[in-house]
């Protein structure tokens, strides 16, 4: 569900907590595909149109959040105050709203139930651009090369514990990870590459059979060097099996299936790798970019590192200085939050004079670029990209945190017990369980409620009511237009629609009288 929308406010001021609803309607990105999509759409129907879950991912977000395709009617049982949510898409390519709850609720089920309170590294792990098209969409590929750097890294964990704590064999040491797969960078171009969040040392069963965790000092570059080669070097028997490889020369001649069987997506995908524009009087040339005079590019803050753990081979490139306290869950989880993040940023993409969209990157790249300007195709293009196909995993784990690990039970937090992340805080009025004690489906829910996140990360009670404190409750979900319209006039967020048809009392027949 999405946010609430505050009707017959109570006072003419604003929440305690200053909450507002986000009005899609009103952002950029929005505005751009509601005018821009569907005549994107009927041009690729031309060349064989685009696959099904791209063009449901779009219609779907035309339809998030807007109150007149569809809302809940909650009120207050004490005073009857009432507010309207609107449906969400639910959707985990780019709506901002929806990935940022998605992000929100992994980072939760991370901190809470997934990491251990050790010390944690993030690994980068970004791939050669021959690659990042084909593993855009060919989910099996993608697995096996997350597969390969998680096995380097573990090896590389491995063997170090073993000459830093003098083990018998390398098998006693147990490492575990979170890899979280990105698909776009911040200029939107499709950049498959990895996140990982990785238990900075080993565990190991001391002589009474305990697991003990045994901290392992920074990797150096050397270290993190072989790393990156040793990835590299799976990664192309991975590509040899598969009857390709980095070096066109090698590769065979045949064109990916993606190309045969969705010829507009893989041009879609193509385009948004390269960064150019697939489209338009600039089709095939790189996308415009606003560039600053290079001594005013801000160095690096901080000491330089005489042997930082940061290296590339092959068109591999790791990196590894962020490392976090594991007890700090705060900053464990706002880590969590980073590496799941949502592609698009709303506060990046302005509207320029010209009609054309201005993309602002986090920070600027080493030529000066600190913008892009993307006619509306280029960011469809692009939006495209990071939709993820079905069935393909944005988060797997590895080793000791992986599901089928036998040694997890006793690594893993025990999540808080809270009754209210998946269900309202009870409150007087509510109807009995329907079940006995034992009969009810015992298995846990799979999300957490939308009111709990924004309670846990912004502090906005939206469970009560900002009149009187008292519980909100579910009334309708109204999704006819004709109730919608009523119900929205009524809250002063539409035109008043015409007075309801008079149905004729039942079992009474209607005479054609002075027919």
């Amino acid at each position: 569900m999405r946010h609430a929308v505050r009707a017959r406010d109570p006072q003419p001021g604003e929440r305690r907590d200053s909450y507002a609803r986000h009005r899609p309607e009103a952002t950029v990105l929005y505005q751009t595909l509601a005018e821009h999509w569907p005549a994107f759409l009927e041009q690729a129907e031309e060349t064989g149109g685009l696959p099904r879950f791209v063009v449901r991912e779009f219609e779907e977000y035309l339809r998030c959040g807007i109150l007149g395709h569809g809302c809940l009617h909650l009120v207050c049982r004490c005073c009857g105050y009432s507010q309207l949510v609107a449906r969400s898409c639910k959707r985990r390519g780019f709506c901002p709203s929806c990935c940022g709850r998605r992000m929100a609720d992994t980072a939760v089920h991370l901190e809470q139930g997934v990491l251990p309170a050790v010390r944690i590294r993030h690994w980068i792990c970004t791939l050669p651009w021959g690659l990042r098209a084909l593993l855009g969409y060919d989910r099996e590929l993608c697995a096996e090369v997350v597969r390969a750097f998680a096995t380097e890294l573990d090896r590389s964990l491995r063997w170090r514990a073993k000459r830093e704590l003098d083990l018998d064999s390398v098998a006693r040491a147990h490492t575990g990870s979170v890899v979280a797969i990105q698909r776009t960078d911040s200029a939107l171009r499709l950049n498959v590459h990895l996140h990982v969040l990785s238990l900075d040392g080993v565990y190991v069963r001391d002589p009474a059979g305990e697991l003990v965790f045994h901290e392992l000092p920074t990797p150096t570059h050397a270290e993190v060097a072989e790393v990156a080669r040793r990835t590299a070097e799976r990664i192309e028997q991975i590509l040899r099996a598969h009857g390709r490889s980095l070096d066109p020369e090698l590769a065979q001649d045949e064109p990916h299936l993606l190309c045969l069987d969705e010829p507009g997506l893989a041009a879609c995908y193509a385009a948004a790798a390269q960064g150019i524009s697939l489209t338009g009087d600039r089709a095939g040339r790189p996308t415009l970019r606003l560039i600053v005079p290079r001594d005013k590019v801000e160095a690096p803050a901080g000491e330089v590192d005489a042997d930082p753990p940061v290296a590339e081979v092959r068109g591999v490139n790791v990196h590894a200085k962020q490392v976090v306290d594991g007890r700090d869950r705060n900053q464990l989880e706002r880590l969590c939050r980073y590496i799941t993040r949502p592609p698009v940023g709303q506060d990046r993409l302005e509207r320029r004079a010209d009609g054309r969209l201005e993309l602002t990157l986090k920070k600027a790249w080493r030529d000066g670029t600190r913008a892009l300007v993307l006619e509306p195709h280029e960011l469809i293009t692009r939006l495209i990209a990071a939709i993820p196909p079905p069935g393909f995993h944005l988060l797997r784990y590895f080793g000791v945190l992986s599901s089928h690990s036998s040694l997890r039970a006793q690594v893993v937090p025990e999540p808080p017990a809270d009754c209210t992340a998946h269900q309202p805080p009870p409150a007087a009025g509510d109807q009995l369980p329907l079940f006995a004690e034992g009969d009810a489906d015992e298995r846990p829910a799979r999300r957490k409620r939308w009111a709990w996140l924004l309670k846990h990360v912004y502090a906005a009670d939206l469970d009560n009511c900002p009149r009187c404190g008292g519980p909100m409750r579910w009334l309708d979900f109204v999704t006819a237009p004709d109730e919608l319209a009523r119900l929205l006039a009524a809250h002063g967020l539409g035109p008043q629609p015409p007075p309801r048809a008079q149905e004729p009392p039942r079992g009474q027949l209607r005479l054609p009288l002075g027919a």
